[in-house]
């Protein structure tokens, strides 16, 4: 069975997670996440700004929730 996909692939409270996508020559990167363990979330454009919100959400939330880290 196959599940449909929202058509702009952002988390949300119901899917949370991590989103990024690579920018072209016409478009910047971008990035979105939504923390399931504790519901920030937290939009970024560009390089510089799409790694550090992959650094945060992988240092304080997705990952560190699910392994029992912080709240």
């Amino acid at each position: 069975m196959f599940r449909k996909l929202p058509a702009d692939l952002r988390p949300t409270e119901e899917e949370p997670g991590l989103r990024v996508r690579g920018g072209t020559q016409y478009t910047r990167s971008q990035g979105d996440y939504v923390c399931g363990g504790c519901g920030a979330e937290d939009h970024a454009n560009g390089d510089t700004d799409v790694k550090a919100l992959v650094e945060d959400y992988s240092a304080n939330h997705g990952p560190v929730h699910r392994n029992g880290g912080r709240r």
